[in-house]
């Protein structure tokens, strides 16, 4: 099973969100896992994880895990060259280790040259930039290449995106 992490923040809230689906493919067979959160951290820049992980861990209190055989997140891995953690490393960590970590980010961050792929898709010229823990990274590059969706955003991202402001 994939899951895919995704988190709006308004009104001192976030509205976490988590597809569920089996195959890299898919563009409509999932399940949605979502959850409201109040009195979340004010962003630090640098340390968005500490916004964020709450919130995935939380949603994740509600999943089975025996069965993820990977998470996607909406962020970095690694923040830099040297593989200070960002989101999905700490995410890796509170895991222990156990499944492997996607990050699928939609602007660059400057701070990592290495460890991070830019992958376009459809007819974009902006790319989005994987990186992974747990998982080789051109696996990990191929797996979101595979994703259903003829555009730069794969379906079910783009669907989870869109998800997390719905009803807010």
């Amino acid at each position: 099973m994939i899951l895919a992490f995704d988190t709006y923040y308004y009104d001192g809230k976030a509205k976490t969100v988590c597809l569920e689906f089996e195959d890299w493919t898919e563009s409509k067979n999932f399940k949605i896992h979502t959850e409201i959160i109040e009195n979340v951290e004010e962003y630090i820049p640098g340390e968005f994880y500490r916004r964020e992980l709450p919130c995935i861990l939380s949603l994740l209190n509600q999943i089975d895990l025996k069965t993820v055989d990977v998470v996607i997140v909406d962020s970095f891995v690694y923040l830099d060259d040297d593989k200070k953690y960002g989101l999905g490393g700490h995410l890796y960590e509170k895991l222990n280790k156990e499944i492997p970590i996607i990050g699928v980010a939609k602007t660059n961050f400057a701070s990592i040259e290495k460890d991070k792929v830019g992958i376009v898709r459809g007819d974009s010229i902006k790319p989005l930039y994987v990186t992974a823990i747990g998982i080789e990274l051109e696996d990990a590059v191929q797996k979101v290449k595979s994703m259903a969706g003829e555009f730069r955003i794969p379906t079910l991202l783009k669907e989870l995106d869109r998800l997390t402001k719905e009803n807010v």
